[in-house]
Parts: C-alpha cells; sequence; structure tokens
C-alpha cells in the first residue's frame, strides 16, 4: 500500500491535532484515542444511514434492532432523524 504525500500530510496534521506538547508516549496515546473517536463517528453515521435505508426499504424497526444490536427505541430516534432531515 503506498499513500501520496498530500496524504501522509493530512494525517500527520490529524495526529498533531490531539497531541498537546505532552511526553511522546502521552501524545502518542491521545492521537490514537482522538483518531479512534473520529472513525467511531464516521461509522456510526454510516449506521444510521443504512438502518434509515433498510426502514425505507421495509424493515420493521425490530429487525433492524435486532441485527443491530441496539434497542427498539435507539432505532426508533435514528428512524424518526430521519424525517426531521428532510
Amino acid at each position: 500500500m503506498s499513500y501520496t504525500e498530500a496524504e501522509v500530510s493530512a494525517a500527520i496534521a490529524r495526529m498533531d491535532k490531539y497531541r498537546s506538547g505532552l511526553d511522546y508516549e502521552v501524545s502518542t496515546a491521545l492521537a490514537v484515542v482522538g483518531l479512534s473517536a473520529e472513525r467511531a463517528d464516521r461509522e456510526i453515521a454510516i449506521r444510521d444511514d443504512m438502518i434509515r435505508t433498510a426502514h425505507r426499504a421495509g424493515a420493521s424497526l425490530r429487525q433492524i434492532a435486532e441485527a443491530s444490536g441496539l434497542g427498539r427505541k435507539t432505532v426508533t430516534a435514528i428512524v424518526e432523524a430521519d424525517s426531521l432531515r428532510a
């Protein structure tokens, strides 16, 4: 796998965002935590979009809750957020 110089620079900039002049071990750990949080946020957004898609396609809230491991109330809130976005 290879990366362009722009991709490497962007990754370094994102890591530096979480480093706060602390010692190497602490700043590295904070960079990993911050980048992991960003990734988790993206994954949650994708999951929520797929939940709304499944519901629009006809899946029941119960089916979606079972497949996602979320509670029905949480799935309902995600699906209802779709109508607020429209």
